[in-house]
């Protein structure tokens, strides 16, 4: 019997995670935050990779090879931000890569596709000296002088093209770090990025870089023509930062009682912001795509996130062909890393991924009732021997109004919850979308809710029926439906759909049949199984507390049902 082939990949960046590889294929991944309860935790990697090694019950002796990625430098083998795991272990081979390499990688190991380009665009990459790919452009070429090559000068956005076999950059472009001029503003990342930008007007308005997500959520609140200066210029297929827009940004909100005091200021901003980003995204597509035309385009880093803008390159018709990693930021450089040892390093077969993007491991009912015997023996818990008794019940409380605390199979990879951890409501009881973000995830109640969808019936309720598994396309709610399906679409009729199939997400599938087969409506509200400021719960203990703490009133978890 041949010996499985064990490869990790581990990323060191914020959002940090690990990913190993069983034979060419994803065996178990977590992010960092999920094991530490530190949103966007990153830097030592010990953490993660000893949940994935535990999980498959294997040590680092086992590990064929193993491949790293961090941001700025290249972290030392036995020590990064503490004492790291591959110190005990001096034989296990340790490969290190570039940050836009790790990005294409993570999508060449999951796309659908047998051959496509791949966009990468984020917050900063690695610098200049550290990039790892071949034949990429000369600083000089880019207009750099002699000496910016001594300077800490960072990948903005990269382009290549993969043939099944081989990865070709066919360009990638790079800007040196922002220095502060006066008051003016600083860039959190390099001067001309278009992460950076975003990341700068959430810090602006919300007082946190990482609140992207929410600035997307502000903008639909804003008012055209508020804000009308250009954000961006555009130059030989290159996006460059004006310095105009900086000096007139002089009110952040410190706090949020200053956000709220002046929210109609800040939802003007995020409207202006998203709608430059819109158009710097849409040229930099167009300008790529145009290199090496009439193929599907993968894409990744932060920026890929930006659902909003997303959608606009599919109606715009800049992409035909378009799949999104859906671990798209620093949290997918763990399976770039792993797929680049794998493919490259090792020579290995690629093998087509069935689309999953639940990687973590899996609780029994054993594990549950083990949970609630030791920290939780007083609650009203029924456990069902019977799987369809248990979704008909689910659904049932769904459809009379209940708010659900849904605990399924192994967690999401990524930063959206696509039925493992999730909350779950009715799609069709306006109140539903104050009560939840007030009284059960406590954060701003301008924030909107996702609808997750039967793939076979998105059509049905919105416009454009994108297929759209990982919750990173917004589509607009049909007319008629716009009145009915207010807790799960945004003040401008839009709504950020989950398609939902069988194909690998089947406890969440069989859950939407069997709300179909009650209500008639195969939808639900879908959000992550948090509250603000905290990780998506990972473990039956952490599921439970929140359920207790929160005014969920049911918890599905595996095949239990505890009802308050």
């Amino acid at each position: 019997m041949l010996k499985d082939i064990y490869v990790l990949g581990t990323g060191l960046s914020h959002d940090g995670s690990a990913v190993i590889l069983k034979n060419g294929e994803v065996a178990i991944a977590i992010e960092k935050e999920r094991l530490s309860r530190i949103k966007h935790d990153g830097g030592n990697d010990s953490l993660a990779i000893q949940y994935c090694l535990d999980a498959l019950g294997i040590t680092m002796s086992d590990i064929a090879l193993a491949v790293q990625c961090e941001n700025f430098v290249i972290p030392e083998r036995n020590r990064f931000q503490g004492e790291r795991i591959f110190k005990s272990y001096p034989k296990t081979p340790l490969h290190s890569i570039s940050h836009h390499l790790a990005h294409a990688y993570s999508t060449i190991g999951t796309s659908p596709f047998s051959a496509f380009n791949i966009l990468v665009i984020d917050g900063c990459g690695s610098p200049y000296q550290q990039c790892t790919e071949d034949l990429y452009p000369l600083l000089e070429d880019l207009g750099f002088s002699e000496n910016g090559l001594h300077g800490l000068i960072c990948e903005k956005d990269s382009f290549y093209h993969y043939d099944g076999e081989n990865l070709k950059v066919l360009f990638k472009d790079f800007s040196e770090m922002d220095i502060p001029k006066g008051n003016a503003v600083q860039m959190p990342t390099t001067k001309h990025s278009i992460g950076g930008f975003y990341a700068y007007i959430s810090q602006y308005c919300f007082g946190n870089m990482s609140d992207a997500g929410k600035l997307m959520g502000l903008a639909p609140f804003g008012n055209k023509n508020v804000y009308t200066q250009e954000a961006f210029s555009f130059e030989n297929g290159r996006v460059f930062l004006r310095e105009e827009w900086k000096t007139s940004l002089k009110n952040p909100a410190l706090d949020y009682p200053t956000f709220q005091k002046s929210f109609q200021y800040y939802a003007d901003i995020a409207f202006w912001a998203q709608k430059e980003v819109e158009k710097a995204i849409n040229y930099i597509v167009e300008s790529r795509t145009s290199l090496n035309s009439d193929q599907p385009l993968c894409y990744s880093g932060g920026v890929a996130l930006n659902a909003v803008a997303n959608a606009k390159m599919i109606q715009n018709g800049l992409v035909n062909q378009l799949y999104i990693e859906p671990a798209a930021a620093d949290n997918g450089l763990a399976l770039g890393c792993a797929y680049y040892g794998w493919l490259e390093l090792l020579k290995g077969k690629r093998k087509q991924h069935n689309g999953n993007t639940c990687f973590g491991i899996s609780y029994s009912d054993e594990d549950v009732a083990k949970t609630l015997k030791s920290s939780f023996p007083n609650l009203n818990v029924t456990h069902f021997k019977n799987r369809s008794e248990f979704l008909s019940t689910t659904a049932k409380l769904i459809s009379e109004g209940k708010t659900i605390g849904w605990f399924q199979d192994r967690c999401e990879f990524g930063p959206r919850a696509l039925g493992s951890r999730s909350i779950l409501a009715s799609p069709f009881d306006e109140r539903m979308q104050l009560h939840i973000n007030q009284n059960i995830k406590f954060r701003e109640d301008f924030r909107p809710f996702a609808p997750a969808v039967l793939a076979k019936d998105v059509h049905l309720y919105f416009k454009h029926g994108f297929e759209s598994p990982y919750m990173i396309l917004v589509d607009e709610v049909k007319e008629e439906w716009s009145n009915k399906l207010k807790a799960v679409s945004h003040i401008n009729g839009s709504a950020r759909v989950q398609t939902v199939d069988g194909s690998w997400n089947k406890p969440f599938f069989d859950l939407l049949v069997a709300l179909k087969n009650i209500s008639g409506h195969g939808m639900v509200l879908n959000t992550s199984f948090n509250k603000k400021g905290q990780p998506i719960v990972e473990t039956p203990q952490q599921a439970i507390e929140l359920f207790n703490e929160s005014a969920l009133d049911v918890l599905a978890i595996e095949n239990y049902i505890i009802q308050k």
